[in-house]
C-alpha cells in the first residue's frame, strides 16, 4: 500500500513544485501528514472545515487542495483553525496543497485545462514566475459575443464587461484571481482577459483602457487542476479518487 509521503513526493515532481515562487502562506506540498496509510484520494479547491468533513465522510485519507490552510498563519489553534486540524487528525487524512505550480502546468494546470475546455489554443505565456509563466495568451477565432456564449455554456455565472474590440485576435486566460494578471497584460497588445474574479475598480479600468473582461468565478475556474492531478495520482498508485465539491459561488 502506498504511503502519503510517496504520493506527496510524486505530486511534487509532477508539478515541479519547488521551481515556483509562491506567496509564503501557500505552503505548497504536504501541509499535514497522517499515519502514512492511503486508501482513497480526494481533490478539493479549498481547505476548510466543510471540505474536510466531506472528505472524511467519503473515506478520503489523502486530500489535494489548490488553496491550502496556512494563508493567515501563524494563529492560535482555536475555533475554526482547530476544527480544521482536528477533522483531519480524526479522519487520519493527509493534506496536500499545490497553488501556483498547478496553475502553470502545461498539461494538468488550471490555465491549460481552461483553454482546452473553451477550445482555445495557447500561443504564448505571460505573467512570468521562476517556474514558468502562470497564464497564457490564446489565439481566438471568435467574435466577442461568440466568446461570451461559449463561456456561458460552461459557467453558471459570467460577468461580461465589454469595452474592447468586437473581434479580439487573441485573448488572455488567468484562472482564479485576475488582478495581478491584468497588470501584466499591459504591453502584450491583448485587450481581452478571461479570468475568475477581479476587483470593483477594474470596471473603470476596462472603460479607460478599452478592455474586454470576462469573469467566470474564482472557484469555478480552478476545479480543473486538482481534478487532473488527483486522476493521474489515482492511476499511478491504483487508488480510487473523488472530487469534493463545496458549491462555492464566488
Amino acid at each position: 500500500m502506498p504511503t502519503s509521503f510517496e504520493l506527496a513526493a510524486w505530486c511534487d515532481k509532477r508539478t515541479r513544485r519547488t521551481a515556483f515562487v509562491d506567496a509564503p502562506g501557500a505552503c505548497n506540498g504536504l501541509q499535514m501528514a497522517n499515519s502514512g496509510k492511503v486508501t482513497k484520494i480526494g481533490a478539493a479547491v479549498d481547505a476548510g472545515v466543510v471540505p474536510f468533513q466531506k472528505a472524511a465522510a467519503a473515506g478520503v485519507d489523502f486530500l489535494i487542495v489548490h488553496h491550502g490552510m496556512f494563508w493567515d498563519m501563524p494563529r492560535p489553534l482555536t475555533g475554526a483553525a482547530y476544527e480544521r486540524v482536528a477533522t483531519l487528525v480524526h479522519a487520519d487524512c493527509a493534506l496536500y496543497s499545490n497553488h501556483l505550480p498547478l496553475d502553470s502546468h502545461p498539461e494538468i494546470g488550471n490555465n491549460a485545462l481552461f483553454a482546452k475546455q473553451l477550445g482555445l489554443e495557447p500561443v504564448r505565456g505571460f505573467f512570468p514566475n521562476p517556474g514558468g509563466d502562470l497564464s497564457s495568451i490564446c489565439r481566438n477565432p471568435h467574435t466577442r459575443d461568440e466568446l461570451e456564449a461559449i463561456l456561458r455554456k460552461h459557467y453558471e455565472r459570467v460577468i461580461a464587461i465589454c469595452c474592447g474590440s468586437d473581434r479580439p485576435a487573441e485573448v488572455a486566460l488567468c484562472t482564479g484571481s485576475g488582478s495581478s494578471a491584468l497588470r501584466e497584460l499591459a504591453g502584450t497588445g491583448v485587450d481581452t482577459l478571461i479570468t475568475g474574479e477581479l476587483r470593483e475598480e477594474h470596471f473603470n479600468l476596462a472603460q479607460e483602457e478599452k478592455l474586454n473582461l470576462f469573469l467566470c468565478g474564482h472557484y469555478a475556474t480552478e476545479v480543473h487542476g486538482v481534478r487532473a492531478l488527483a486522476a493521474e495520482l489515482s492511476a499511478q498508485f491504483d487508488l480510487p479518487w473523488e472530487f469534493i465539491a463545496t458549491e462555492n459561488p464566488l
